[in-house]
Order: C-alpha cells, then sequence, then structure tokens
C-alpha cells in the first residue's frame, strides 16, 4: 500500500461516522445528562438489541462513556463524552436542517409515491 493511500485510508477511517438510525436520538437524549441504558430505552422508545449496538458503537467511536456500578442489580449509567457533545452540533444541525426543509421533502415523497414509486427519468444527449 502505497503511503498515499494510507493516508487516504486513514482519512476516510476518521469520516466514518455514519450515525445509525438511533444514533443522533441516543445523543440527544443524553444532552446535558447521565442516564441508564432503561431509562434511555423507555424514553427512546429503541429495542433492547439496537440499544446496546448502538451504545456500543458510540462507546467504541468515543463519543459516550459507561460506567459501571458494583451494586445487585448492577447499575449501568451513559453519558456523552466531550466529542459527543460536539457531536450534538451535528444533531442540532440535522434537526435544523429537517425543519428548514420539511415541506420540501414531504412534497418530494408525494411526488415519488404518486408516481408509482419510479423515479422521474431525465434523459441527456451528449451533444
Amino acid at each position: 500500500m502505497s503511503v498515499l493511500s494510507a493516508s487516504n485510508q486513514h482519512d476516510s477511517d476518521v469520516l466514518m461516522v455514519r450515525p445509525g438510525k438511533w444514533t443522533l436520538t441516543v445523543v440527544t437524549l443524553l444532552r446535558g445528562q447521565t442516564m441508564r441504558f432503561n431509562e434511555i430505552k423507555r424514553v427512546g422508545g429503541i429495542s433492547q438489541k439496537t440499544l446496546t449496538m448502538t451504545l456500543r458503537e458510540l462507546e467504541r467511536d468515543g463519543f459516550v462513556t459507561r460506567t459501571m456500578f458494583a451494586t445487585i442489580p448492577p447499575r449501568v449509567d451513559y453519558e456523552l463524552t466531550e466529542l459527543g457533545r460536539e457531536l450534538l452540533d451535528l444533531a442540532d444541525g440535522l434537526r435544523r436542517f429537517a425543519e428548514r426543509n420539511r415541506e420540501q421533502v414531504l412534497a418530494a415523497r408525494e411526488r415519488f409515491d404518486a408516481s408509482g414509486g419510479e423515479p422521474a427519468i431525465r434523459l441527456v444527449h451528449a451533444e
């Protein structure tokens, strides 16, 4: 592997923050507070399996810390790291984008669905 391709591989690894369906929801729920697993599950309406996977990915990428307490039953708290709080900017930006463009997206969906799910084809002739 060349130095250039190795460098590009590293750059793309850093940019691999791929928010899943629940990632930004969980990050937003943790805004400014520590929450237990079941609290996140209850408030977010997310399945246990999906929440477990989402929290592990967030922890792996350094957005969330997990603190375990040796109690019976065991207690596990989750909170955002500094990096996770920065990810809130992305979540907030996405929310603002959705609010600003809601009507356009709904209209596009209606047009697409009215066409039977077939996108309009734009035919371009080479000159």
